[in-house]
């Protein structure tokens, strides 16, 4: 099952759905880096709140996206991530660098329009 990916503004939507294979995360790395450079996309924000776990290939996974696209111009922010799975991340030490986090999909999608705002007023 793939997971839909919504352009909204200049920003990506990812909203994955149900668990992921690796396969699918891999795809879903591949898409988002592709559809980042044809829209010209200044973020990807993907929606995990269904997760209900995050192994270290999932991990790994996001970090890569992040990694990719911040070469491509965009900042990544992963939202909806459960209490559960941020207490077994740290268990596991797991972390998320280079990704900004945020509680779900209202609060990322502000603070890309808070950043967005700013960085548009320092290049006028």
């Amino acid at each position: 099952m793939g997971v839909p990916i919504l352009k909204q503004e200049d920003f990506l939507i990812a909203s994955i759905q149900d668990e992921l294979t690796d396969a699918e995360l891999l795809n879903l790395r591949d898409q988002l880096v592709a559809k980042c450079r044809q829209y010209r996309s200044r973020a990807v924000l993907i929606d995990v709140t269904v997760l209900e776990l995050m192994d270290s290939f999932a991990a790994r996974t996001l970090r890569a996206i992040a990694n990719m696209t911040r070469l491509l111009g965009a900042e990544t922010v992963v939202v909806g991530i459960q209490p559960e799975v941020a207490m077994s991340m740290v268990q596991l030490g797991l972390r998320l660098d280079g990704i900004i986090v945020a509680m779900d999909l209202e609060d990322g999608l502000s603070i890309l329009r808070s950043r967005s705002g700013k960085k548009h007023a320092s290049s006028a």
